[in-house]
């Protein structure tokens, strides 16, 4: 029985009580633990793995918390009050102009400049006082920055994009469904059609109305106001661009670093700081002390869902759940992509990953796709749709984390209800539904 399968049940736990406000961390933990004893693994083999399987996620969190610390850093410098005054008048107080905009530039994080969620711990925070003004609600920047981390890997064949989608084409022709690389945003151009459709209605239809908030400090960050620029607030934004450079530099190759860029690139642009005396070698223990306020949450989720991944793929139920496909569909094309879609849902809320799901699903979906008389557009989107759901939407993903690193970072923001609840609304349904016509279709 389906509901009975680990990933199910420890992603139906997870999700239950997520939304029953326990905290993310220990909810991860207690569906691993359910996902675990449910397979019929020891609690030595349990914990061990999950332990173990923490370490997938290390460098992501170790670029947490040193992004936090710079962020920090160059707040002290009073370079973001500037920089926050600037972005004020160019939107000259219409919220949903600023909500595009976020949108607009975060998409540039995932091909122009690959930096993934690196901008928004220095992006975000200071600018929480302008959206409180401007009575946003933050659930609905929360759908933009999401948006921004998501799409363009879904419909842009660059940046990251590129890598998604030459995964999908290595594994379609892997699995007997020969493609090029560049022929899968010609057909995944549409969810990211319905991604727009599912950001505008966040924007200017579920999160249209004003909403209040306090301006409350931010966590581990002192304010700091400035009126023009200086040389130092001139050098604290060239260290932060040599932060993202050094990021892009390896995302496309240029640098051989294939772990690590992003906190290589946080470690040499607080270096740059301290050589141009931007910030002084005895406030770094307060620098730091604030980084680990900001962001040392959010990295240790990042670490505990890395290990509860590891459980679920350790216990091999991943594979159990899509070969039950078969025995589900018969027949039916509808049917038959519906349930490829949901179980995409499931496996990605579960391991955490959209890239990791790919190779996991389409051993199977492809065949099965051959078998139903999809054609290999609705192939590409059936595949492609299965393995971007759940990243919107998942406690676990960063592409919620990251968001709700920026947007809490005055106590203001839940996780669950502010960030995963509404993106999941309004891009996984939304996903569903594009996967959906796609694949019967195209």
């Amino acid at each position: 029985m389906i509901l009975l399968n680990p990933v199910v049940l420890s992603v139906i736990v997870m999700t239950v009580l997520c939304l029953l406000k326990l905290n993310v961390l220990l909810a991860l933990m207690v569906s691993a633990l359910v996902a675990g004893f449910s397979a019929g693994m020891p609690i030595n083999d349990i914990m061990s793995t999950l332990i173990g399987g923490m370490g997938g996620n290390s460098e992501t969190a170790l670029s947490y918390i040193l992004l936090g610390t710079l962020a920090v850093a160059i707040n002290s410098t009073g370079v973001t009050s500037i920089v926050s005054k600037k972005i004020a008048s160019l939107v000259d107080g219409k919220k949903k102009l600023l909500l595009l905009l976020i949108a607009f530039f975060a998409c540039f994080s995932q091909n122009l400049i690959p930096v993934h969620i690196a901008f928004i711990p220095i992006l975000i925070p200071p600018l929480l006082k302008l959206m409180n003004s401007l009575k946003l609600d933050r659930r609905a920047m929360a759908c933009s920055l999401t948006f921004g981390l998501k799409a363009p890997y879904i419909a842009l064949p660059v940046g990251f994009g590129a890598i998604f989608q030459g995964i999908i084409a290595g594994e379609m022709t892997n699995n007997g469904m020969t493609v090029a690389q560049g022929d899968v945003w010609k057909s995944t151009w549409i969810l990211g059609l319905f991604m727009i459709i599912g950001l505008l209605l966040a924007i200017f239809v579920t999160y249209n109305k004003d909403r209040e908030y306090k301006d409350l400090p931010l966590i581990g960050i002192e304010e700091v106001k400035a009126e023009k620029m200086e040389a130092k607030h001139w050098l604290a934004l060239l260290a932060a661009s040599a932060a993202f450079v050094i990021q892009a530099l390896s995302a496309i190759e240029v640098i051989n670093i294939s772990k690590g860029a992003l906190p290589l690139g946080a470690l040499v642009a607080l270096a740059i700081m301290l050589v141009f005396g931007v910030i002084k070698w005895k406030s770094l223990d307060e620098f730091i002390n604030g980084g680990v306020g900001l962001m040392g949450l959010i990295a240790f989720i990042m670490l505990v869902a890395a290990g509860y991944g590891s459980i679920i793929r350790e216990t091999g139920a991943v594979g159990e759940l899509v070969d039950s496909i078969h025995g589900l569909i018969g027949g039916s094309k509808a049917l038959g992509i519906s349930v490829m879609l949901l179980v995409g849902l499931l496996i990605t809320m579960g391991i955490g990953t959209s890239f990791g799901t790919i190779p996991v699903v389409a051993a199977i979906y492809i065949p099965l796709c051959i078998k139903l008389g999809i054609s290999i557009p609705g192939s590409i989107v059936v595949l492609a749709a299965a393995a971007a759901l759940g990243d919107a939407g998942s406690p676990a993903s960063d592409s919620t984390l990251g968001p709700t690193s920026g947007l809490n970072a005055d106590g203001q923001h839940d996780h669950i209800m502010d960030t995963c609840v509404p993106t999941f609304i309004h891009y996984n349904i939304l996903l569903l539904i594009g996967g959906f016509i796609g694949g019967m279709f195209f």
